[in-house]
Formats: structure tokens, sequence, C-alpha cells
């Protein structure tokens, strides 16, 4: 080896280049198409659920929307299927929902939420809220039938938005916090309302001590639910009088305040048809009523625009429902009329007999009030003790003319459906 000239940097001598070996193409192609992995591609793909499993996702996303749909189909299920107030298999399936009810309201503070439930009812355990607000839908949606039928409308109605708003308060965490409150005031009413009208059916009556009654029997229910809870130690006795007793009892009491100052109706009565006319007249096993058409009206049967002159009778025709136990009672029907200075006064009051046959269309009566002055009227039915079960407000207005006057026949059969047969001066 040859010593470095002089100047010249000592050191390891400088490697030969080795030549690149000659390209891989398929490899240089892989490269090139290579591309840097994406950080997102490393993180585990989220298995797709089943069916089960999405549809329990979708209702703990959507509660408030669950229980209004399954309160609106027990309600429809009602509608469509609901009969006789005193028909026998109708107020069996109501005490058997009232029993699932309290069942349900029982085992669910022996099995709250998190805890195994009972192995008998493992499977369906969990669509038990579907079942709550299902049966409650079905049995309020039948008190609320009852009363459109037994009073206003509006009273019906009012009702209605208490207990869905009862049911939508029970799905909201600061109630649930406080425990059962609101399900065991949904179930007093429910029970306090399903005996108000079963005893009526049984002893053939409708008054205040019947209703008092009611409400004993529906506070011994209440009653029940307490002496199980405390025997099986699920609540303390302060539990008890704060989540049961309370919430149980001040519904009953408040049921039977509403009934004391009558915003709630009798039932089971119930009048089922009404109108006023000029003349009622008997025809055998159908009576024809006679009234003056109102073109604008076209819908009314009756004269609830009252055209009258010197001598006519408003008459206010009737037909009432009460179940078969009902052999005889009696009802006024009162005459108010809106006097400019005084307001509304009663003007008049017609005591009725009604002999009930428990017919479908219900009993045929009718009372009258003569020479109505021109105003605003009502004609109200009330029991005995004061209770209205219905109400139809007309208006009469002067009639000057002397021309003969053309009437429409409405006839009302109880064999036949109600309908215009002939017309009349």
């Amino acid at each position: 080896m040859t010593p470095p000239a002089p100047g010249e940097p000592t050191g390891s001598a400088e490697p030969t280049p080795v030549a690149a070996p000659p390209p891989n193409t398929l490899a240089n192609a892989v490269a090139v198409d290579a591309k840097p992995a994406d950080p997102e591609d490393s993180i585990p793909t989220e298995k797709t659920g089943t069916l089960m499993e999405r549809v329990q996702d979708w209702r703990k996303k959507n509660e408030l929307l669950e229980t209004g749909a399954f309160f609106f189909v027990g309600f429809v299920y009602d509608v469509l299927t609901l009969s006789r107030i005193d028909d026998t298999f109708t107020l069996v399936q109501q005490f058997l929902y009232l029993g699932v009810l309290a069942s349900l309201l029982v085992l669910e503070q022996r099995y709250p939420e998190g805890a195994e439930p009972p192995k008998a009812l493992a499977k369906v355990w969990k669509w038990r809220e579907d079942a709550i607000h299902f049966f409650y839908g079905s049995l309020l949606s039948s008190y609320t039938l009852f009363f459109f039928k037994s009073a206003s409308g509006l009273t019906a109605f009012l009702f209605l938005v208490a207990m869905f708003g009862l049911m939508v308060a029970n799905e909201l965490p600061n109630f649930r916090q406080i425990g059962p409150v609101v399900r065991v005031a949904l179930f007093s009413t429910c029970t306090g309302m399903y005996f108000a009208y079963l005893l009526p059916i049984l002893i053939g009556r409708a008054n205040f001590w019947v209703f008092l009654l009611a409400q004993v029997l529906a506070g011994g229910c209440v009653f029940g639910v307490m002496k199980l809870l405390r025997r099986w130690n699920i609540l303390d006795q302060l539990q008890v009088l704060r989540q049961i007793a309370l919430p149980g009892f001040s519904m009953l009491a408040a049921l039977l305040f509403l009934y004391l100052v009558r915003v709630l109706p009798p039932v089971p009565l119930a009048v089922q048809f009404s109108g006023i006319y000029h003349a009622v007249e008997k025809q055998g096993s159908a009576y024809a009523l006679s009234y003056q058409p109102k073109w604008w009206k076209f819908w009314h049967k009756g004269d609830q625009d009252f055209s009258a002159r010197p001598g006519d009778k408003a008459y206010y025709f009737f037909s009432i429902f009460a179940p078969k136990g009902f052999a005889t009672y009696k009802v006024n029907v009162r005459y108010y009329y809106d006097h400019p200075q005084k307001g509304w006064t009663n003007v008049s009051t017609v005591p009725l007999t009604i002999n009930n046959k428990g017919i479908e269309r219900g009993y045929r009566t009718f009372a009258y009030t003569s020479n109505p002055k021109p105003g605003d009227w009502r004609a109200v039915v009330e029991t005995e003790d004061g209770h209205e079960i219905s109400r139809l407000s007309f208006s009469v207005e002067e009639d000057t003319s002397t021309e003969a006057r053309q009437f429409e026949v409405f006839m009302h059969d109880p064999d036949k459906k109600p309908e215009v047969v002939a017309e009349k001066k």
C-alpha cells in the first residue's frame, strides 16, 4: 500500500461505488402506489347491532314519543272496541287491567332498575313500560269516552289532558327520583273512576253515597298495595306514607271534592240524543219532531235557532241511557235564560220520572217552556241532587211574519235509524 502524498488526509480509503441492482418493476410499482396509513384505519369498526338492540336504542332516545304512542294506541283501541258501559266483558277486562297495573307497581318496587327481574318475567320484563302505557291509555280512554257521554266535551277533554300530563310527568327524571308517586296517583285515579261507575251499575242508583262507597273501595286497593310493600320490606314506613299513601289517597279525595262541587258527571247516566223543536208528537213507537231548518246550518236536525211567535212552545226532546239495573229514577229539566240585567236565570224546572228499560238508544222523553223570550237559552238535564247530565244551548229570535211556516219532521224511532221523512205547514 503506497503511503499518502504530503498534504493529503490520512484515513480509510473511500469504498468503491457498488452498482445499483437492476430495478424490480413490480416492487417499484407497489412502492409508488403505497400511501401513508390513515390513523382512523387503526380504529376498529363498530359492529352493527341486532334488530332488537337497535329497537332498544331507539326507545332510550325517544321515551316521551314512545309514551305518547302507546297511550294513543290504547285510546284508539278503546274507541274502536268499547261497548256499552254496563257490558260485562268490558267491566271484567278493565278489572284485569287494574290488577296487572297493581302487580307491576309492586314488582317495580321489588325489582328496581338494574336488579335482576323474576325468572318467570325475564323475557318480557323489558316491555313492562310499554305495557303500563298501553293499559293506562286503554283505561283512561274508556273513562274519557264515558265522560263525553255523561257531561260536556270540555270536561272530558280536560280530564284526558290532565291524565296524559301525569303520564308524561312519570317519565321525567325529577319525578322518578322521588319514587312511584305519579304511578300511584294514576293507579288511584283509575281505580276510583272504575268503582265510580261499577257500583251504580250493580246497585242501580247514582248518588253521593254510592260515589263515596266507590272511593272507599278504591282506597282499600291503595291500602293493599301499601301492605304488600311493607310486608316484603321493600319500602320503610316513611317511604310508604310519602310515596304511596299521600298521592293515592290525595287523588281519591280530589275525585270526591270534584263530585261534591258537581264537576264530575253522574256516570253511567248519559243523554244520547237531544234537540229543540216546535212540536213533539208520539206516533206509535216513534216520535215526530217538527222544526224549521236553516239552510246555512244544514247539519242541524232541530230548532237550535228558534223562531218564536206568540203561543209557541220550545220543546226539549232527549233520550237518556241508563244501565238495566236503573228501573226507575228521576231527573229535572231546567230552562235557563240569559237575562240582560240578571245574567243566567232559571226560568222553569220540569221534573220527569224515567222508566228505564235498558234499551240501546235510551229512554225518550221531553219537556217544554212556553212563550220563550228572544235571547240566549239553555236546556239542562240534571239528577235529583243537581248533577248535570247534559246541556243544550239555543237562541230565540222573534218571528214577526204572518205567513204559513214550513216545518220538517224528524222521525225518532228506537227500532230504526232516525231520519227526516216529511214536511208540513
